[in-house]
């Protein structure tokens, strides 16, 4: 397994795992037996790097990605998240953002707990809270850091400008944004940042949540229980749109032997060697499809053709539904 770097000294797989899809937002929860299975094959072929959040359920992935990978505990990096509140009845909706110091502690108590963990490796901001100063949520997690609770500070969805404030007081290891050739904003302002202040990057639906792997098309329709149902650049009439960045990434899986799956992953890969994109599946055949990315070889003039195919592609709709984007940092 080919290894990277997140704020230089935390070294992860190249390609991570995302878990939120085992238990929420994809429809219903995946069988719990399976996605054990899943992970300890995981481990199996050297991914180390596995992603939740306390609102993934909420609780039931973190209790789930614990309970797989405790044989495996001092050999696997568990990323996990706070930021929102959340009511103990798990039938209730969530509350809104949350990153008082007190409130952060207290997530870093119960995840500890659903992960049988003694450390968590790295505890991201889930999203920026703008009634708590970001100067006051890093002092919170460097407190955390100090008392061995927490190794590293992740921020995600985060503006530029509130990820160097945060960096001042703890340094971020790494910052998790989606990104993927169906959304490239990071590269305006948030790419340069990082690479500035050396912190890993490490992106979410990095094949679109599905879209870019070629098996969706116009006709494709999601349950009521899936998030993707209410994501507008999903739509049947914007699928149809955006079919385009598909069949580009298809031309270049054929000149390489690949899927597009892989060439969309391939393609973050070569961009930084500080970006570990964290692609979630519930199918074996797709994680090991997703981890044949690794194989595939894009040079600089590769990805100068993707990029330049990809500008001429005006991706239609939003990427996430209006009330989840006002609950972004950007």
């Amino acid at each position: 397994m080919q290894m990277r770097k997140l704020g230089n000294t935390l070294e992860v797989s190249a390609i991570g795992l995302g878990c939120m899809g085992m238990t929420s937002n994809y429809g219903p929860p995946a069988d719990k037996r399976q996605m054990i299975d899943l992970m300890h094959a995981a481990v199996d072929r050297g991914v180390n790097f596995f992603d939740t959040a306390e609102v993934y359920g909420p609780y039931s992935n973190e209790e789930l990605v614990g309970e797989a990978l405790l044989p495996f505990k001092g050999r696997v990096v568990i990323a996990t998240k706070f930021g929102f509140d959340l009511s103990p009845d798990p039938t209730q909706p969530r509350g809104g953002r949350n990153s008082t110091p007190q409130r952060i502690r207290a997530v870093a108590e119960a995840s500890l707990k659903r992960l049988q963990i003694d450390t968590i490796d790295l505890l991201y901001q889930h999203r920026v809270d703008p009634s708590v100063p970001i100067e006051d949520v890093a002092g919170a997690v460097k407190d955390l850091i100090a008392q061995g609770k927490v190794r590293h500070f992740g921020m995600s969805e985060a503006a530029a400008a509130t990820i160097r404030r945060a960096h001042a007081v703890q340094p971020v290891a790494a910052v998790q944004s989606e990104y993927s050739l169906f959304y490239r904003d990071p590269e305006v302002d948030l790419l340069p940042t990082l690479e500035e202040l050396g912190i890993g990057f490490v992106p979410f639906s990095p094949l679109g949540a599905g879209f870019l792997t070629g098996t969706m098309n116009a006709d494709t329709r999601f349950d009521s229980s899936d998030f993707r149902s209410r994501v507008p650049r999903l739509a049947p009439e914007a699928l149809e749109a955006n079919m385009a960045l598909v069949d580009l990434l298809q031309g270049v899986a054929s000149a390489k032997g690949a899927t597009p799956a892989q060439v969309a992953l391939a393609w973050l890969l070569a961009k930084k060697p500080w970006i570990v994109p964290i692609p979630g599946t519930t199918k074996l055949h797709r994680m090991d499809e997703n981890l044949g990315a690794l194989d595939v070889t894009l040079g600089v003039e590769d990805v100068r053709a993707i990029d330049a195919q990809a500008a001429k592609i005006q991706v239609s709709g939003d990427r996430l539904p209006e009330a989840v984007l006002k609950m972004t940092g950007l």
